[in-house]
């Protein structure tokens, strides 16, 4: 059904050492509006989404992970240098006795990830509505991580990430669309 490249679906790169960022992308990782429950939202809610807009969800879904994986990156990079004690003081200390350097599905305030995040109504057009939704709260949060460095390289494979929220968006507003034209239409029997 896939085909995995051994490569970022966009190059991440950093250029200093920033414990106190990788705090803060950890809401994308882990978050309520992060690319994990995004991810897993949209490749559950396909099962009760009528045919021609299935395709959509399994791509975006599917894009998700791959985003997913940049941000486990960018966390990688930011983090792999740090001593306990920077870890501590950007507030990861409870993070590392715990997890040390592996990365833990949890937003940034250190909150673990839960299920209670996906959310399927069954309803296409409230779903995808939902699915607009978590994609705006997305690109929203982008942008505010965007905001919180200036690390010119960092912010690059942010602003992709942003700029992929939009795309996303745009594509769910076209489903609500193409459902409504369908739910209108004249049917003859």
């Amino acid at each position: 059904m896939w085909v995995y490249e051994k490569k970022l679906q966009y190059p991440v790169r950093v250029s200093k050492c920033d414990p106190r960022m990788a705090k803060l992308l950890l809401e994308q990782y882990g978050g309520a509006d992060g690319e994990l429950a995004a991810a897993l939202r949209y490749l559950n809610q396909r099962y009760s989404i009528p045919d021609k807009v299935i395709g959509l969800l399994t791509d975006i879904g599917t894009e998700e992970f791959a985003h997913l994986e940049m941000i486990a990156t960018m966390v990688y990079k930011l983090t792999k240098d740090a001593t306990p004690q920077q870890l501590d003081a950007a507030g990861l200390g409870p993070h590392y006795v715990a997890h040390d350097s592996a990365l833990f599905y949890s937003n940034a305030a250190g909150v673990p990830w839960t299920a209670a995040y996906i959310q399927a109504k069954g309803d296409p057009i409230a779903d995808l509505y939902e699915d607009i939704a978590a994609e705006e709260k997305a690109r929203a949060t982008y942008q505010w991580l965007i905001d919180m460095t200036d690390d010119v390289d960092l912010q690059d494979g942010l602003k992709f990430l942003r700029e992929r929220e939009i795309v996303h968006s745009l594509r769910f507003r076209e489903a609500v669309e193409i459902l409504k034209e369908e739910r209108e239409a004249r049917k003859v029997f």
